[in-house]
This record gives C-alpha cells, structure tokens and sequence, in this order.
C-alpha cells in the first residue's frame, strides 16, 4: 500500500503561562512512500517523528494537509477504519490475558463483512505466531515472558488482523543491546515476508540504516532528507543530516575555500574547484583520513585505539567543532604512537563542505 503525505501540518495550541506559544510537531511534510517498503522515520527527540506516526494511524487529526493510503484519502476517518496494525514502545499488552487472547482481540473486535468465525481466528492466530515464532507460548501471560518475547506478541497482534499498512514506534528501545539487533533483524525477515508497507520510527540511525529501505531525517518538524540510506549516508544535503548519520559522527572543521582549495587553518588540505572563495563548514568522514608523513592536514595526536579489524586514532585539531577528531584506518596500518603529532590526505567522497551560515551543502 503506498502512503502518500501532502502538506501534513500539525500544531499544538500552547498552554500555561510559560508555554503560550502554538508548537508546530510537523511542517508542511510532503513524501511519497512506496508500496511495500520499510521506511524509518528518523531524528532526535521533538522532532515530530512520533507526531507522524500518529497523524497515519488516525491517533491525531492534522492541523492542515491530505494523508493516501493508495488512492483513497483517509485524513478522516476514525483510526479503526484506516487498517492500520500499530506496535507501540511499551508494547501494551493486556496483562490479564494469555498471549493467544492478546492475539485474537483485534479479530474478536471486527464488525459486518469483515467478521470472521471462531474457527478462522483460531487460525490466522496459529499462523500469525508460528510468522514471529511464539507458538509454544501461547497459554502464557504476557509477565511470564521476555521482552523480546513480548515484543513478538506485539507484532502478532498488528498483523493478524492483516493491515494495509504497519506502523512501529521505537519498538526496539526497551531492550538490550544484543536482543535489539536480532530483533531488528526479526522485524525486517517479516516486514519481507508478508510486504505490508511499514513505517518504522527510531531515533537510532544505526537500527534505520540496517533495515531500512528508505529514511526519512526529520528536524523540528520539518523534513530535511529522504533517500536510500546509503545514498543520505554518501550525500547528505546539511550538515545536520551529516552529523546525525555515522558512527562515530562525521569530523566538522571550520574552514574556508579560496583559488580553488580547501583550507583547514592554515594548510590547503583538499580540491574545492568551482567553489566560490567563502567561510564554509568541512565535514569528513572518519573512515575518510588516509594516514601519511606528507599528508596535507596535521593534526595533534592524542591516543590510539586498537578496535580490532580498525585503528581509530584520535587527533585533535584548533579548528575543529568538537574537541576530538576520530579517524578510522586499517588495522594494518602502522601508526607511531610516540609521535606528537599525525598527518593525514583526505579522501574524495568523504569530504563535504557547507555554507557556513544556511548549513545546506555546496556540491
């Protein structure tokens, strides 16, 4: 089912005496979802992703714009309508019933055509838990099982009812580290097996890069980014997506572009041909410094952190935004740790640079 977001708005009217300002969650967002995609709405905390997601679902109603579900304009009808399965953070399961009544609620509710009989249910219910692998625990309550266990049965529950569209709520941040990624991994074998078209909403980038189709960057309510995540990660269009994508983030030195190079405080590090002569902000990636004794770009070396299959060194620079500069290398490289300073050549398509005051990207 393909989504279809035209000029969606949502503004909360302030209140109190300290908050009397209307808060605007989402502005004019505009995107096209495909059919049968994961898409990760993605950005920091206030940034309105929770806001859409409830705006799809029917949770809230828009303060302007059109929500399609395909053909059919659905901004509104009441959220049982719109044939929605919705996951949320807390996974809301009723705790007074087993996993297999958790399961079926949504079917005992369905009303005229859609109704189905008791044996029906019984079996979209087997099927939809042996599809998220839970069908031994079907006579327990929902105390008696693991997080991710009951993140499972959350699932179940949205997709027995067999929705047009899949709608997840930073299902992931509840649990650890180690279940977060196999249960990632689980969403995304299901999300493929039954190609319901799925919002999925996370302030982590690392779980909307590894799953997703498409992102979405979202920043005070406003759209700054969609894209394939490889294609954001290479080709952010600000700095802010830059420096929210990567791990560790991108490296931002203040810099300047004259004749035609890239100056870092007083060395010419980079080729900015066709770059009008201007301040501008240099962002590079960590896996984009090449380690060598005449490398235009000399930083003062701190310490060196052996991760493995990588090197990072960690370097530090005066005209750099952060107080550290991370550089990943090859753990084959051979770094002399005793040296008071480092050198590095940069390299192309890991080097972006952006106005300094707009922070959109010059290309």
């Amino acid at each position: 089912m393909k989504i279809v977001l035209q000029n969606l708005t949502k503004t909360f009217p302030g209140r109190g005496r300290k908050a009397q300002n209307d808060v605007t969650a989402v502005d004019d967002l505009s995107c096209e979802i495909p059919d049968g995609e994961l898409i990760a709405l993605l950005g920091p905390s206030g940034c309105g992703k929770s806001t859409t997601l409830n705006l799809l679902c029917g949770l809230e109603n828009p303060t302007s714009g059109r929500i399609f579900f395909g053909e059919d304009d659905i901004t509104d009808l009441p959220p049982e309508l719109r044939g929605v399965g919705m996951v949320f953070q807390n996974y809301a399961l009723y705790p007074h019933m087993t996993v297999r009544q958790n399961i079926l609620f949504p079917m005992e509710n369905l009303k005229g055509k859609e109704r189905l009989s008791k044996e029906e249910m019984q079996k979209r219910a087997e099927e939809t838990a042996r599809l998220v692998q839970i069908e031994e625990l079907m006579d327990r309550k929902p105390r008696e099982l693991s997080g991710g266990q009951q993140q499972r049965v959350a699932i179940a529950r949205a997709l027995v009812k067999m929705p047009r569209v899949l709608l997840l709520d930073e299902p992931l941040s509840n649990l650890d580290a180690r279940l977060r990624l196999q249960t990632r991994e689980e969403i995304r074998k299901i999300q493929k097996k039954t190609g319901i078209t799925t919002v999925f909403v996370t302030h982590d980038q690392d779980e909307a890069m590894s799953i997703s189709d498409r992102i979405a960057v979202m920043r005070l309510g406003v759209l700054m980014q969609m894209g394939r995540p490889q294609e954001v990660y290479d080709n952010p269009a600000n700095l802010f997506v830059a420096k929210f994508l990567g791990t560790p983030p991108i490296n931002v030195f203040e810099g300047r572009v004259r004749d035609g190079r890239l100056y870092i405080g007083d060395e010419a590090v980079f080729s900015a041909e066709g770059v009008p002569d201007q301040e501008v902000w240099a962002g590079v990636r960590p896996e984009g410094f090449l380690l060598q004794e005449d490398g235009p770009l000399t930083c003062e070396l701190n310490r060196v952190e052996i991760m493995g299959r990588d090197i990072s060194i960690i370097s530090s620079h005066k005209a750099c935004a952060a107080q550290a500069v991370r550089s990943i290398i090859t753990a084959e490289t051979s770094v002399n740790t005793a040296a008071r300073s480092v050198r590095f050549a940069l390299k192309p398509g890991k080097v972006f640079l952006f106005h300094k005051e707009t922070e959109e990207r010059i290309l």
